[in-house]
C-alpha cells in the first residue's frame, strides 16, 4: 500500500459515510476503512435474526414474527426532514437516484398525558385540540408572523432584530401559553432542551419555518420524509457515490489502527501488517478511544408490534416527542415508528423505538411513559448506549471524530455535525442551497 491518500475515513457509519461522499465529490483521494463486515457501524440496520442474536443471545425469533429479511431494524432511526439539511446533502451530491423515499404519515406531540398531532401552520392552529380558543388565536398570529418572515425583507419584521431579541421575548410578544411553547419549542423547532428562549430569536424562527416549509412539501401529515427498506440505505448510496468518485473502500479490515508522527500528527493507517499513508484522518469515535470523552448515555427500547401507535390516526409511520416538562425530566423522550409501509417489517407488523438521553441506569422505568403510549407489544429490546464527544485538537492531530448518534428521531443535529465537520476537514463552507424539487419526484413514489 504505498499509494497516499488526502484521507482515510473510518468506519462506515452514516456520518461518515456522507463526509466520504462529499470529499470524493471535492475531488480528494478518499480511502474508507471499515474494521466490521456490514455498511453502517452504530447506525448499521439488522434483520430480525440479527436483532434477537445482539439482544438474546441464542433465543431464536418466534415464527408469528414473520421472515426475518423483511426486516430492516435502523439501530438508529431517524425521519428526515423534507426541506432540512440532510435532503440539501442528498440532492447537492445527487445521491436521490440511488434512493426511495416516502413520506411519513404523522408528526405528534405528547401534552397532559395525551398525544396530539403538532399544528405547524395559522390554519392546522386553528383546529388544533392542543390549545383552547383563545390560545389558538394567539397561537395563529404567531404562526402568520414566522410563515411572513423574511430575513431580507425588514417590512416583514414587525420592528424586532431576531439577532438580538431572544426566542422568550418573541414569544412574549404573542403571549403564548407554557404548553404551547412546549410544543412550538420542542415538537416544531426540534429544540433538545430549554436553553433556545434566552438566545437570540432568528435560529428558532428559521427552524419553525423549515418545519412549516417541509410540511408543506408533500401535502402529507408530517414535514418528514424515510427511505424505503430502511436508512441501512443510505451509508451505501453514499458509498456508490464515492466510487463514483474514485474512492476506495475495504470492510473487515481487523484493527485498523492509526499511526501518528513524532508530532502527534496522523500520518497514516495501518490493518493486517499493511499501512496506507494519508494527510487526515476522519472516523467515529470508536476508532481513537483516547481522543474522545463519554458525555452521557441514550436509553432506548426497541419494540415489534401489530398495529400503529394509538392516537396517530393509524399511521403507518409516525414521530411522537415527549417534551421534558411535560414528563418532569431534563431531556425529551422520542417515540418512532416505521412499519411494512416503507418496507422494514413484514406486512401487519410495526417497529417502535422508545428513546431518550438517560438520566438512570435503569432503561425500563425511564423509558415507561412512552412505552406506556404504545400499547401491547409482540416483543420489546432495551438497550443502553454510551455517547462520546471529541477532545482533540484537529489543526494538531489532523484526526477529525464525529460526535455518537443522540437520541433524537430526527437528523437535524447528525447533519450539524457533518456541516462542521466538513468545514474542518477542507476549510469551506458547504453550499446547501440547491433545487429542493429534485428530490420530490422520488420521494412520491
Amino acid at each position: 500500500m504505498d499509494e497516499e491518500y488526502d484521507v482515510i475515513v473510518l468506519g462506515t457509519g452514516l456520518k461518515e459515510c456522507i463526509l466520504s461522499g462529499l470529499l470524493s465529490v471535492d475531488g480528494l483521494k478518499v480511502l474508507h476503512m471499515d474494521q466490521n463486515d456490514y455498511y453502517g457501524g452504530a447506525s448499521t440496520s439488522l434483520n430480525l435474526t440479527q436483532l434477537f442474536k445482539r439482544y438474546r443471545g441464542d433465543d431464536k425469533p418466534p415464527e408469528e414474527l414473520g421472515s426475518s429479511r423483511e426486516y430492516n431494524v435502523d439501530m438508529i432511526p431517524k425521519f428526515m426532514m423534507a426541506n432540512g439539511a440532510l435532503v440539501r446533502v442528498l440532492i447537492h451530491t445527487d445521491v436521490t437516484k440511488y434512493l426511495n423515499f416516502k413520506a411519513v404519515d404523522g408528526s405528534f406531540v405528547y401534552n397532559k398525558g395525551k398525544i396530539y398531532k403538532v399544528p405547524a401552520t395559522d390554519v392546522e392552529a386553528l383546529k388544533s385540540p392542543l390549545m383552547g380558543l383563545f390560545e389558538k388565536r394567539r397561537a395563529r398570529k404567531f404562526f402568520i408572523y414566522v410563515q411572513d418572515y423574511e430575513a431580507n425583507d425588514p417590512k416583514s419584521h414587525e420592528g424586532l432584530d431576531l439577532n438580538q431579541v431572544t426566542a422568550r421575548q418573541l414569544i412574549s410578544k404573542y403571549g403564548l401559553e407554557d404548553d404551547t411553547v412546549d410544543f412550538i419549542g420542542h415538537a416544531l423547532a426540534l429544540h433538545l432542551d430549554d436553553s433556545y428562549l434566552d438566545k437570540p430569536a432568528k435560529d428558532f424562527v428559521d427552524r419553525v419555518k423549515t418545519y412549516a416549509e417541509s410540511l408543506a412539501r408533500f401535502q402529507g401529515g408530517s414535514p418528514y420524509i424515510y427511505p424505503l427498506y430502511g436508512l441501512g440505505e443510505l451509508p451505501q448510496a453514499f458509498a456508490r457515490l464515492s466510487a463514483v468518485y474514485g474512492g476506495t473502500y475495504m470492510l473487515n479490515k481487523p484493527e485498523c489502527k492509526v499511526e501518528f508522527d513524532g508530532d502527534g500528527k496522523a500520518i497514516g493507517v495501518t490493518s493486517d501488517g499493511e499501512t496506507a499513508k494519508c494527510k487526515k484522518v476522519v472516523c467515529d469515535p470508536s476508532y481513537l478511544p483516547d481522543k474522545v470523552q463519554n458525555v452521557g448515555k441514550v436509553a432506548r427500547a426497541i419494540c415489534i408490534m401489530s398495529h400503529p401507535i394509538p392516537d396517530t390516526n393509524d399511521s403507518h409511520s409516525a414521530q411522537v416527542i415527549l417534551p421534558q416538562k411535560q414528563l418532569g425530566r431534563k431531556s425529551d423522550m422520542y417515540l418512532f415508528c416505521c412499519s411494512y409501509a416503507h418496507n422494514v417489517a413484514p406486512k401487519g407488523k410495526y417497529i417502535a423505538f422508545v428513546t431518550t438521553e438517560a438520566e438512570t441506569d435503569q432503561p425500563q422505568v425511564e423509558l415507561k411513559p412512552g412505552i406506556d403510549l404504545l400499547g401491547p407489544v409482540d416483543e420489546i429490546f432495551y438497550d443502553i448506549y454510551d455517547r462520546f464527544e471529541p477532545t482533540n485538537d484537529h489543526a494538531t492531530d489532523g484526526c477529525f471524530i464525529s460526535t455518537s448518534y443522540d437520541p433524537t428521531t430526527h437528523f437535524e443535529t447528525t447533519v450539524k455535525d457533518v456541516v462542521q465537520m466538513y468545514s474542518k476537514i477542507t476549510g469551506k463552507v458547504l453550499d446547501l442551497s440547491v433545487d429542493l424539487s429534485a428530490a420530490s419526484a422520488a420521494a412520491e413514489e
